[in-house]
């Protein structure tokens, strides 16, 4: 592994990398902050994607093209003088001093549980209303529903124990069972999100992140289903014309390719 100032020899010829490109190639000179964003985004679920996969290689890479984002916008900053790389990681280490007290001051803390919970007073004491405020309002809303639940139990407003909020999904499927006899279908669809927010709730009580869960079970049931094109077509078949007892024996021997 490379050391200490290998590694900031490496960062250094970032930066002038990006200062060349900036300055000669004609994609990189056209470039915004609101053109970089989607492919920002791109870049952080491809690193996700790389993540869920325990592919290290991919994961190195996904964390460079990610990089070079993070690089490119303090390059952009600097150019109107609004902010440049060093205030940007000057800004993430006050930020990181201030909220780790425990370490760069007298607190003292007995588990990551008062971590987490002197994290949300502090952010209160920076001026922040809400504990919400910290979370984007342009999150995916199953990730949107975890950091939320994460805020609001770091000051406290949470379940003792994970029977608890079992239990309060079992009422919530029972209270969607009841609207879906009923056939409103604006009362069935607030009664659906109900559940899911508690089946996010239940997953963090058991440690679980839903979103990655959740992608598991598309990528398994995309490798399952792709597996079953291809040995109906091999057979000369179309799924189309194929029962769901015939579909189903692909299927299982599907599931030996897990």
């Amino acid at each position: 592994m490379n050391d200490r100032k290998e590694q900031l020899a490496a960062f250094d010829r970032l930066l002038t990398i990006m200062d060349e490109l900036r300055a000669k190639c004609p994609w990189d000179k056209k470039q915004t902050m609101a053109t970089l964003r989607h492919l920002t985004i791109e870049e952080t679920y491809e690193l996700g994607d790389a993540i869920l996969e325990n592919n290290l290689e991919e994961v190195k890479k996904e964390l460079g093209d990610l990089l070079l984002h993070i690089v490119f916008y303090a390059k952009i900053g600097s150019e109107t003088n609004d902010f440049d790389m060093a205030d940007v990681a000057n800004y993430i280490c006050e930020k990181l001093i201030n909220r780790h007290p425990h370490i760069y001051g007298d607190v003292e803390v007995a588990n990551e549980e008062e971590v987490k919970q002197n994290w949300e007073q502090i952010k209160l004491k920076e001026g922040k209303k809400s504990v919400l405020e910290g979370v984007p309002n342009g999150l995916p809303a199953l990730v949107k529903a975890n950091r939320i639940q994460d805020k609001v139990a770091g000051v406290g407003f949470d379940w003792e124990e994970p029977e608890q909020v079992f239990e309060k999904l079992q009422e919530e499927l029972k209270e969607f069972t009841e609207e879906i006899k009923s056939g409103n279908s604006e009362k069935m669809e607030a009664e659906f999100g109900d559940v899911l927010f508690s089946m996010v709730n239940y997953a963090r009580f058991l440690n679980i992140n839903p979103e990655n869960a959740l992608e598991r079970t598309n990528k398994k049931f995309s490798k399952r289903f792709q597996y079953l094109e291809a040995v109906a077509k091999k057979n000369g078949k179309s799924l189309r014309e194929m029962s769901l007892e015939e579909m189903d024996v692909f299927w299982q021997e599907s599931k030996k390719n897990d």
